[in-house]
């Protein structure tokens, strides 16, 4: 098993002894960030959990944060699909799940625990990467084998940056989806993208250390708060047209790339 984390210096049971650093501020922080993250997520189908990753890699080392992210955006994306489940597509979540799975497989021989600062750049390079697929050789995940394809590549990556959103949206482009049954079908195949990494990271994590009850109450608690979000979003999702929503998502998840990019690179040259 894993013995390391985000920093090979760091002993696995001391970084997972119960933490101190879930004071009421950070408490209250983490409320504010589960509900804005997962509206935000709610209205453009990604993005939150770029956000929400890069608030938990602040404080948690790298597989706790993973579990973290995972439970807290299983929550959000479970009751988004919900929320929307007239609208989802559920052959392509369900071969997109077995993809997950089949990646989760191959990375279980490993014990993989990616470094923050790898982290950190593969969450921001994950928009440039997708924007960089030509349109014309663009996929569609309602072809054939790809929604597998989708969600093994997207498995892989979920594992290495914990967000895997921007880039998977180079299966829906071309698919001709509302907002609406692109958000709904995202959100329903990210559930089972998040479970497999929820359960990768819990297999990294050795000792009883890893099963923290304190961990995870605050996992739950935050997991409420998204739920929160998620609801508010519903509306504004409503009155956006199918125009607007795909504008407005590149320039969000671009913008975004960009600040984590830079400090996965300010974490390189600094150590």
């Amino acid at each position: 098993m894993a013995r390391t984390l985000a920093h090979p210096r760091h002993g696995l049971h001391a970084a997972l002894r119960p933490l101190p650093m879930f004071s009421l501020p950070v408490m209250a922080a983490l409320a504010v960030v589960a509900v804005v993250t997962s509206f935000v997520s709610g209205i453009f189908g990604m993005a939150g959990g770029m956000l929400l990753i890069g608030f938990l890699l602040v404080l948690l080392p790298v597989p706790v944060a993973m579990v973290f992210h995972g439970v807290i955006q299983i929550a959000a994306n479970g009751w988004r699909a919900w929320l929307w489940r007239h609208h989802v597509n559920w052959s392509v979540v369900l071969k997109f799940g077995a993809g997950a799975a089949s990646s989760l497989v191959v990375f279980s021989f490993f014990d993989f625990v990616p470094d923050k600062a790898l982290v950190l750049m593969a969450v921001g390079l994950t928009p440039f990467i997708a924007l960089a697929v030509p349109q014309r050789i663009a996929p569609n995940i309602e072809r054939g084998g790809q929604a597998f394809l989708a969600g093994a590549i997207g498995g892989a990556i979920q594992l290495v940056s914990g967000v895997t959103g921007p880039l998977l949206d180079i299966f829906y482009v071309r698919t001709g989806m509302t907002r609406q049954v692109n958000v709904a079908t995202k959100a329903a195949a990210q559930v089972l993208g998040h479970l497999t990494k929820v359960l990768y990271f819990a297999m990294v994590i050795e000792g009883p250390a890893g099963r923290d009850l304190e961990q995870w109450l605050v996992m739950g608690y935050a997991a409420v708060f998204a739920v929160i979000g998620t609801t508010l979003s519903r509306s504004f999702l409503d009155r956006m047209s199918d125009k607007q929503f795909y504008h407005w998502t590149r320039r969000v998840i671009l913008a975004l790339g960009a600040v984590y990019i830079g400090q996965g690179l300010w974490l390189m040259v600094t150590r």
